[in-house]
């Protein structure tokens, strides 16, 4: 089983990704993870935080030579505004903010809640997510991600290959699929900062050359539309998370909703093994389980809850009405969210190939993959 944990606070010493279940014998690139974290670091709208940290990964264990060993893989991200023990307690809960139901939880304090809970842990998430990419990359598989809505603003998809539409989107400085339009989103931003408020957006992901049968219908727990779901509303600030139509199909007939099926025999020998769909409204999943055709990932995600403008609130000491706490926060995080969010489902993805071709080695794992495409070819 691949899996991962993180451990670490906004203002503690550093971040870290546990994984466990890693195959050995990937060649790990480093370059390639540390341009993810940057890339999360990134999109207009960001705060003062981002001026502050230089995210790189360093790996304290599961390495040799550059290599995956097999052994758990400890990857650290260093904060560089290490201040936690400097910090003061907060008083005002946020609206919208886990302050409030996590002092009450614990007993204790908001700052201890905060802490945790804060988007700086997705960077742990990223550097995991990352290495998973390059475990999918061995099989062809591609990932990439972009944001299709912020504050209200309808940027939406373009055709062409992930190659084709990643070389758009980091032309981008909010990473959507339309940098033409980045004028007119950065203006919104800029408004929406000046009057002290924060603003939400659409992240959507995509998976090429997944091969027929990730997943399973057999356990709801091992579903993969399920576990892709529960990855990816684990994410700060995510209220919503749909696969393919999502929403839209509960409001259209069946007919317009189900993906036909043909057959292209020149195609037989690519992941889907020839099988073809006109459209991809599933999202490349049914009961669970990959279908051959890209997998398609949306996630909502709300404004920040710090705002510089707040709302109103009450002293936990006093338990007079005060306004809520402030503290140092981003307008708008909605571009780095479409990097966490990819990170997320690369992760969850790679996991349910491992599940499926199992996860000693990466030569075990090829030949394996190898020999279930020639036995699901010839049925």
């Amino acid at each position: 089983m691949l899996r991962y944990w993180t451990a670490g606070e906004s203002h503690g010493p550093a971040l870290v990704a546990l994984v466990d279940g890693f195959p050995a014998g990937l060649a790990v690139d480093h370059d390639a993870l540390n341009a993810e974290l940057q890339r999360r670091q990134g999109g207009y709208g960001r705060g003062g935080r981002q001026r502050i940290e230089t995210d790189t990964v360093t790996f304290l264990s599961g390495l040799w030579r550059g290599v995956t060993m097999g052994s758990p893989l400890a990857l650290e991200v260093i904060n560089r505004d290490a201040k936690l023990e400097r910090l003061e307690e907060v008083d005002r809960p946020r609206p919208g903010h886990v302050d409030l139901a996590g002092a009450v939880k614990h007993l204790g304090g908001v700052r201890a809640v905060l802490e945790r809970a804060s988007a700086r842990e997705t960077a742990a998430r990223v550097a995991a997510g990352g290495l998973a990419r390059q475990l999918l990359g061995v099989f062809g598989i591609e990932v990439a991600g972009w944001v299709t809505e912020l504050g209200g603003i309808v940027l939406g998809d373009r055709s062409g290959s992930l190659a084709e539409l990643r070389a758009v989107r980091d032309q981008s400085s909010i990473y959507s699929l339309h940098p033409e339009r980045d004028g007119e989103v950065e203006t919104l931003i800029d408004r929406v900062g000046k009057e002290g408020d924060t603003l939400g957006g659409v992240v959507e992901v995509r998976v090429d050359n997944l091969p027929i049968g990730l997943g399973t219908h057999a356990q709801w727990d091992r579903k993969l539309d399920g576990l892709l779901a529960q990855s990816v509303m684990a994410v700060q600030a995510i209220k919503g998370v749909e696969i393919g139509m999502g929403f839209d199909a509960a409001r259209r007939r069946g007919s317009e909703v189900h993906d036909p099926i043909g057959y292209d025999a020149t195609a037989a020998d690519g992941p889907a093994l020839g099988f073809t769909r006109p459209t991809n409204n599933a999202g490349g999943l049914e009961g669970g389980t990959t279908n051959g055709q890209p997998l398609v990932v949306r996630a909502a995600m709300k404004p920040i809850s710090t705002l510089r403008k707040p709302l109103a609130s009450v002293n936990l000491r006093s338990k007079q009405a005060e306004d809520a706490a402030y503290e140092r926060s981003d307008v708008c995080a909605v571009s780095a969210c479409s990097v966490i969010v990819e990170s997320v489902v690369a992760f969850t993805v790679a996991a349910a190939l491992v599940d499926k071709f199992g996860g000693d080695s990466i030569e075990e794992m090829k030949a394996r993959w190898r020999l279930y495409h020639d036995l699901a070819a010839a049925r």
